[in-house]
This record gives C-alpha cells, structure tokens and sequence, in this order.
C-alpha cells in the first residue's frame, strides 16, 4: 500500500534528494543541494517535505517550498524509478496540492524542464497546470488553489 506522509525521517529524504540529484540531464535543478540538505527542516519551513512509503520503504518525496504568504513552489517530485507506472506521482501531487491548501496559499508554482522530465510535465499539464513560461528548456507552470 502506498501511503504519503509528512516527513518525519531526515535522512530518508536526503537519500531520494541524492538519487534525485543525480539524473542525467536534471543537473541544473540542483544549484543549491548542499544548503537544501544541511537543514532540510529549515529550507522548508512554512512548506513541508512530504515522503511517499510502499509499506516501510520511502520510495517518494515532494516539498513544498514558500515564496510569500500566497504562493509556494513544489520542488522535487521524485518516484524510485523501480516504482514509477504505478500513479504514484499524481498521488504525490495531489497530497501537495492538499497540503498547500491546508497551509493556505493561494497558489503554487512548479519548475521542469519537459525534455528531461517529459513524463511528469505531461502529467502537470493533465492536473490543470498552466505555463506561465516557457524559454524553450525550462518551463514555470502554476495552479491555483483559490
């Protein structure tokens, strides 16, 4: 059974930042890692990192990073790639999206680039994401929640 949950284990959520970090292509979505992981708890405070668990085993994050008192910006979508095909990753929108409401934004914002993560913007797109734009290699995508 899958299940998400905000993130209680520091440590798990490093491990799937680092796998994340290493994708071929994503590079550059990574600027700031070695600050992220210092102090997750603190990168994310007035968000949330949230961990996705097939029984016991954390296999997905998302965090929610805020910009203002309106607008967060999800960050770090990740499925072990052992576990994608399974909708796991519209499960793991959906918490944030619910997780953003509960902390009322009015708004949250993602960042992708669709030749590297083709499968997630199509998926973004699908949700009701709507770019705001686009310079042809990184795309801002938002959603409203009120």
């Amino acid at each position: 059974m899958f299940e998400v949950k905000v993130c209680t284990d520091y440590e798990a959520a490093k491990a799937l930042i680092r796998e994340y970090s290493q994708i071929k292509g994503a590079e550059a979505c990574f600027v700031s890692l070695d600050k992220e992981l210092a102090d997750l708890g603190s990168f994310y405070k007035g968000g949330a990192l949230l961990i996705g668990y097939e029984g016991e085993t954390a296999i997905a994050t998302i965090a929610i990073r805020k910009i203002d008192d309106e607008t967060a910006e999800a960050k770090r979508l990740y499925i072990k790639p052992e576990y994608r095909g399974r909708g796991y990753a519209r499960v793991m929108l959906n918490a944030m999206l619910d997780k953003c409401r509960e902390l009322s934004f009015a708004e949250v914002r993602f960042t992708t680039k669709p030749a590297v993560m083709s499968i997630g913007y199509a998926l973004y797109q699908r949700m009701g994401f709507e770019e705001l734009e686009n310079d042809g290699e990184t795309v801002l995508m938002r959603m409203k929640l009120k």
